[in-house]
């Protein structure tokens, strides 16, 4: 049933007024409470309608409530307020929906929440006046297979990583782009990431930076047992096939950084670009650039 005094939503672009707004609020993080207050407030000098999905922030907000995974019927915008997991969770929730994301950090900045709780304001009026920017990031799509039978399908705005598991024993990974053997690796497990993904567990595993523009996927193997794997980069048209061709313990299938499935000897997944992208809003401001230098603490050369 649909909420009180609410028609679905009918707005596939940005060139209508956003009025109607999404919220979905980590309600742990200590800055919550202030945040919301303020954000009702600015809500209602600019006449937008709020939505929550969850009852009680619902009623803290004065807002209809909304399952997340209905936002993409009934608002024009959702606003995701935490650090990068909310926007993850968000993220999933609207998949396959038009309704564009902006991430509000209420901790230190990260790489998905661009803007700080201490820009509500300068947020909200972009929402109203139109004055933001917008982001395309592409999404994976990861079939699962057990004994050649697809058992699951999941989506990844980060990344997709098959590998540790109960034991630190090494496994052996056949890894092929678009039905092409490119090689079998002995290592602890593979990263397939997103160019949103590629500051994450794949920087940190030695992978490239990928632009958001860039049309790509990141692969890379963690600690290869040989010095001559390096990471790749292959377009975003590939289809990435990983098969489990020896393990002696059940690996973890990772989406995202939420364990999804438990994967054995024989079991293979198989990756793509989702034809469903996720749009980000960001203020006018914002600068990819900018956000690398501060998570990573960039200080280039001294002369």
């Amino acid at each position: 049933m649909a909420p009180t005094g609410l028609g679905k939503r009918t707005v596939e672009n940005y060139s209508a007024r956003m009025k109607k707004i999404g919220v979905v609020v980590n309600t742990k993080r200590p800055r919550s409470e202030g945040v919301l207050s303020s954000l009702r407030s600015l809500a209602e000098a600019h006449g937008f309608q709020l939505f929550a999905e969850d009852k009680a922030m619902a009623g803290i907000l004065g807002a209809e409530w909304v399952p997340a995974g209905e936002f993409g019927r009934y608002v024009d915008v959702a606003l995701a307020l935490g650090g990068d997991g909310t926007v993850l969770y968000t993220a999933r929730a609207l998949h396959g929906s038009r309704v564009p994301i902006m991430g509000i950090n209420l901790g230190s900045l990260g790489f998905l929440t661009s803007v700080a709780d201490t820009e509500m304001e300068q947020a909200l009026e972009a929402i109203a006046k139109q004055t933001f920017k917008v982001s395309e990031r592409e999404i994976a799509e990861c079939r699962i297979f057990r004994g050649g039978t697809q058992v699951g399908e999941e989506r990844a705005l980060n990344d997709i990583v098959l590998g540790w598991g109960a034991s630190s024993r090494i496994v052996t990974l056949a890894l092929r782009v678009n039905d092409e053997n490119v090689g079998t690796f002995m290592c602890d497990g593979m990263i397939v990431s997103t160019p949103t993904g590629s500051t994450g567990h794949s920087l940190s595993a030695g992978g490239p930076i990928l632009h958001p523009g860039i049309g790509g996927l990141g692969i890379n193997v963690i600690c290869p047992h040989t010095l001559s794997s390096r990471p790749l980069v292959v377009p975003n048209s590939s289809v990435i096939g990983i098969e489990v061709v020896g393990a002696a313990k059940e690996l973890i299938l990772s989406i995202d950084g939420q364990d999804e499935y438990q994967m054995e000897q024989g079991g293979r997944i198989e990756i793509r670009r989702s034809p469903h992208p996720v749009r980000f809003l960001q203020l006018a401001s914002h600068s990819y650039f900018a956000v690398l230098a501060q998570k990573l603490h960039w200080r280039g050369s001294s002369l």
